[in-house]
């Protein structure tokens, strides 16, 4: 069956069967601005109570917006969350899992969708899926930054005069493909300035159709350089270590010799990560300046109040929290990330705790669109929530790492499985959010455990997973 159900989401698409509502004039329907940061954890935003890090822009969306404090990104690596938001499944549904890298052709891709139901589709930003913004339905891309014909050159070291072991030989692209050198090779202390800059081009352009605008900002992704006009923004001295710092992790989690991992020598030393803490921070208030340019940039086009702005991350990262380093893990400081949503008809200042996942947005800024959802997607709309409601849509979250990690998150309850490792934590969120007490071996809680690893099983299974 699976085969003709793709089958019937491509003709959908590609023929433009679409809801009469998709037809409309595009003046009543709105633009949409999808900016995505790259590693930024949850909780560094200001106004949601970060003691550090500055963020004006990001709480002013917040403050005229709709907030998610639950949403998570499912599978914590850039290419297969970014994978998920493209084609608004799973990881065991789009090809894209340590199994296989390239994205199941058959899958409507998110732009494709709104490019066909009478949206114009730009892109701007990191792209690190197969492929190129084109062949995923982006009608034109501007600042593109990708992987490829830079591998020999040399590049800025990081912060602490580090080679940089990632973006390794990245290089900014025109809309044709060809390699420009000009902004340098891998990220540079002006790559998010750039990227920027070429949203602000799209939004200044006149269009009779509403748009669909995605920007992916490369930060706080390493090799972490300050940005120009932040490089002292924090010091490291008055940076206080996560809560849930820890010199080690206590086991082998599945990616303990990865590459994010032996960024900094183990087991950590605080100083070397204060010192990590504060560029990444810089960073952060960097992607917060840039969002300020872009939201300044629709205010002064006329364009502000007729754009549903979202704002999130492919996921968090570690940077010190139980051990880590990296984001192939599946702590809350990795698996949640921020997710922010203002425009027309969104209530203001809401925030909900109500579970979401980052592949919501496909069908999310569909029904807001006026386009139908195609069949093969298995995120859910997120737009009850956005008014202010509170009917969850999801009762649960699940989240995976390759052949290694997995995890249920429902209500309080925390369920992290190592398949590799066979062990399991079981986490009570409402007393213990960092994660630091493991209840899985209390007697009193062996009921919830049994149920969660039930619940889990039971879910990856449905969804194909070869591990299940």
């Amino acid at each position: 069956m699976r085969p003709l159900v793709l089958l019937a989401a491509t003709l959908l698409v590609s023929l433009g069967a679409l809801d009469p509502a998709a037809s409309r004039p595009g003046q009543d329907r709105p633009n949409i601005v999808a900016i995505l940061a790259d590693d930024m954890r949850a909780d560094c935003v200001g106004a949601l109570g970060h003691p550090v890090v500055k963020t004006p822009h990001l709480d002013a969306l917040i403050r005229d917006g709709c907030t998610f404090t639950r949403a998570v990104a499912a599978y914590p690596v850039c290419v297969a969350s970014r994978a998920e938001l493209l084609t608004g499944t799973t990881a065991f549904r789009n090809g894209v899992t340590y199994r296989g890298l390239a994205i199941e052709r058959s899958l409507p891709a998110w732009a494709t969708t709104l490019r066909t139901g009478g949206y114009q589709t730009w892109f701007s930003g990191k792209w690190h899926n197969d492929g190129e913004p084109r062949s995923r339905g982006y009608e034109d891309t501007r600042g593109l930054f990708s992987a490829g014909s830079g591998e020999n050159s040399p590049q800025l070291p990081d912060h602490a005069g580090r080679v940089p072991t990632g973006y390794v030989g990245w290089t900014f692209k025109t809309n044709t493909g060809e390699v420009d050198r000009s902004h340098g090779v891998g990220l540079t202390r002006d790559t998010d300035r750039l990227i920027a800059d070429a949203a602000i081009e799209f939004i200044g352009r006149k269009t009779a159709q509403p748009f669909f605008l995605h920007v992916n900002f490369t930060a706080p992704h390493d090799p972490r350089i300050a940005p120009r006009g932040f490089e002292n923004a924090y010091d490291p001295r008055r940076i206080p270590l996560p809560p849930a710092f820890r010199d080690r992790h206590p086991f082998d989690h599945g990616n303990e010799t990865g590459r994010d991992e032996l960024l900094l020598p183990k087991p950590l030393q605080e100083q070397a990560v204060r010192e990590e803490l504060a560029v990444y921070y810089a960073c952060i208030a960097n992607v917060d300046a840039q969002v300020g340019r872009i939201v300044r940039a629709l205010r002064e086009r006329g364009s502000l109040d007729r754009t549903v702005i979202l704002f999130g991350s492919d996921q968090g990262l570690a940077l010190g929290s139980h051990g880590l380093l990296g984001k192939q893990n599946l702590y809350e400081h990795t698996f949640r990330i921020p997710l922010i949503a203002r425009g027309p008809g969104i209530a203001q200042g809401h925030r909900t705790a109500a579970d979401a996942y980052l592949r919501d947005l496909f069908p999310t800024t569909c029904e807001l669109a006026g386009v139908p959802v195609p069949p093969t997607v298995e995120a859910r709309s997120l737009v009850p929530l956005l008014g202010g409601g509170s009917v969850p849509v999801h009762p649960f979250v699940v989240g995976y790492y390759t052949n290694t990690q997995r995890c249920l998150r429902e209500g309080d309850w925390k369920l992290i499985h190592y398949l590799q490792a066979d062990r399991t934590q079981l986490f009570d969120l409402g007393q213990d959010p960092l994660e630091l007490t493991d209840l899985a071996a209390d007697p009193r809680h062996a009921r919830t455990l049994r149920r969660l690893r039930h619940r889990l099983g039971r879910w990856l299974t449905d969804r194909g997973d070869p591990s299940a």
